[in-house]
């Protein structure tokens, strides 16, 4: 048993049979997300118990997160994926009533979203849950201008594209698959849940042109978990609105709590304002001494590794390949999580790669790991 004292929080936990982790992993929502921000949880302890009128709410912050992000409008909405679902409807049914009753009935209506196939992901189950039709272009290796226009017809009701780390550079750039959409009168709609930080990543995919742009509130931004932002297009944002809850339509059962919409508010505007430099700074102290404490572990390559684009923080890397004589990633991963406390790593690229990520990570978490991985390392 490990000796660390624990938390009344952690004893809450502990009550129900759950075991608190270390999470290395980033902003995983399966393991937790990231640790919201103490007065994000201070504002929405105070707001959860006052009553206000939610269309006014989801107006008003709305355009908060168009302020903030530059955008025409934004809506508070239920984690990214339900985002992307209200993404879906907002395209489909618009803000017309007899439409958006019918979802996810959408026959007889614009209901394909055209994707690479390089971009396909579990995530894009939202869209279907919608009603949409998926359309694949490309391969597994390449797409090309003509397959973007030959996939473009009558029923076409937007083009998706997926911005996240370790998705292939293959793929059509969003700026050009814009310009090819925007010709034909459809809309581009863009998943960028996990690309926060850097901050400029807020501006970015609306000036190459996307018309619907959602990012996760609880990744980066350490707003309430349940949370996403939704931002662009005035007439899309507003489209997508009618078919959230509280109206009844499609999105009614992904409800966002009234502390939750000022919760995130209040995240995204503090996320914003933040310094990202020293932040960047921070992440960099802790993967480096990783890096440092493990370097001289016989014939073990580990780096440091931060370029903004896949690892969008400072992490450290270690590659359990090639030369390397000792236990596999595999082995090494669930030594780890067999342990007390369970420590998750990042395994999101090569098999044989594990990543150290920071972002959750406190200055004491961050010795517990350097120990435990020496430990696994030597098994």
């Amino acid at each position: 048993m490990n000796q660390r004292s624990i938390t009344d929080a952690e004893q809450a936990y502990r009550r129900l049979g759950v075991a608190p982790i270390i999470n290395a992993s980033g902003s995983v929502t399966r393991l937790g997300g990231s640790r919201t921000r103490p007065e994000v949880l201070e504002q929405m302890a105070g707001t959860a118990r006052v009553m206000v009128n939610i269309d006014q709410l989801n107006e008003k912050a709305g355009e908060e997160i168009a302020r903030l992000t530059g955008a025409e409008a934004g809506l508070v909405t239920s984690g990214a994926a339900g985002g992307l679902l209200l993404q879906a409807a907002a395209c489909i049914a618009g803000n017309d009533p007899v439409k958006m009753h019918r979802l996810p009935d959408t026959d007889g209506m614009k209901n394909e979203i055209v994707m690479q196939t390089m971009h396909r992901f579990p995530y894009d189950h939202a869209y279907r849950a919608a009603g949409a039709k998926i359309v694949e272009i490309g391969d597994y290796l390449f797409s090309h201008p003509w397959q973007l226009e030959g996939a473009i017809n009558e029923r076409t009701a937007a083009v998706a594209y997926l911005c996240a780390p370790f998705t292939s550079k293959r793929v059509l750039p969003l700026a050009q698959v814009c310009e090819i959409a925007h010709a034909h009168d459809v809309p581009v709609i863009v998943d960028a849940a996990s690309m926060l930080p850097p901050r400029a990543n807020l501006h970015r995919y609306l000036r190459d042109g996307a018309d619907m742009v959602i990012y996760s509130g609880g990744k980066g931004v350490r707003g309430p978990q349940g949370t996403g932002i939704l931002c662009g297009r005035a007439d899309l944002i507003a489209a997508a609105r009618a078919n959230a809850s509280p109206a009844q339509f499609i999105g009614r059962g992904m409800k966002v709590a009234k502390e939750e919409v000022v919760g995130l508010v209040t995240a995204l505007a503090m996320f914003v304002d933040e310094d990202e430099e020293a932040e960047m700074a921070y992440y960099h102290r802790l993967a480096q001494r990783v890096v440092d404490s493990l370097a001289k572990v016989p014939n073990l390559n580990i780096t440091l590794e931060h370029d903004g684009i896949d690892y969008l923080i400072p992490n450290a890397v270690l590659r359990l390949g090639g030369g390397w004589p000792g236990p596999s990633a595999a082995q090494v991963a669930a030594a780890l999580q067999q342990g007390d406390p369970p420590i998750y790593l990042q395994q999101l690229r090569a098999p044989d790669e594990l990543m150290v990520d920071p972002l959750n990570l406190t200055e004491g978490e961050t010795d517990e790991v350097i120990r435990r991985l020496r430990q696994a390392l030597r098994t």
